[in-house]
């Protein structure tokens, strides 16, 4: 069959190149060439047309081996993105990130079902965990995730949702937090709480780490005042 030209084809390469950018912010690390060919399932000729466009426009860079990660092309387009809500909520994420010695963030729940990570704090004091914002996982995975469906009516979510996340959103509703350990990045730990905000998507609280020297219901606590700060200074 032909392959497909004009705007459908436009479309297509846009598409990997967005596909790219998503697979950069995932990762845990920088990737080469072939790593990228692979996770988009295209030739390496073609990974490398679509990241040469994009290291022109700074959204992408290479380090000394050649390998990619996310270019501060990125950062002037971000700021913009929900700007009040950014605004409104990165004091608040320092503050927590601070008393508490663990990495915290805010995700939202965007129209493709997944969930973003919007922006993150890094504690100044101890060793962070890095999360960078436009990580993006499935909503049925992790602690951010989880929180948002709990602040979600039942009949809003996903109908592919399993029995056992279900079942597990039940316990979590009488807990009033969600928790996750080794679900989005191996090794790492997350409780978070519902954040709700008049015109804004769904979205969550969340710190993450390696250990907990708190309890969960202890942490929760201060997320749960913390979405309560963010909701009085977005002024909802």
């Amino acid at each position: 069959m032909e392959q497909p030209t004009g705007t459908q084809a436009g479309s297509q390469t846009l598409s990997r190149g967005i596909r790219l950018l998503e697979i950069l912010a995932s990762a845990d690390r920088n990737l080469s060439i072939a790593d990228l060919a692979n996770a988009l399932g295209v030739h390496r000729s073609v990974a490398y047309r679509l990241l040469r466009t994009l290291e022109h426009h700074d959204l992408v860079t290479r380090d000394h081996a050649g390998q990619f990660a996310l270019g501060a092309g990125l950062a002037a387009l971000t700021s913009g993105v929900a700007r009040n809500l950014q605004q409104a909520a990165l004091p608040v994420l320092n503050e927590i990130a601070n008393d508490l010695g663990m990495t915290c963030l805010l995700a939202v729940l965007q129209g493709s079902g997944d969930v973003v990570t919007l922006v993150s704090a890094a504690p100044r004091q101890s060793v962070a965990v890095s999360y960078r914002p436009g990580h993006r996982h499935p909503i049925s995975s992790g602690g951010p995730g989880k929180a948002i469906l709990l602040g979600m009516p039942e009949s809003a979510w996903p109908a592919d949702l399993s029995d056992e996340v279900r079942a597990e959103l039940v316990e979590t509703r009488v807990r009033g937090y969600a928790h996750s350990h080794d679900e989005v990045v191996p090794s790492l730990r997350s409780v978070a709480v519902p954040l709700i905000l008049s015109g804004q998507p769904p979205a969550s609280i969340a710190v993450i780490h390696v250990s907990f020297d708190r309890t969960e219901a202890e942490i929760a606590e201060r997320l749960k005042l913390g979405a309560q700060s963010v909701a009085r200074a977005y002024g909802a």
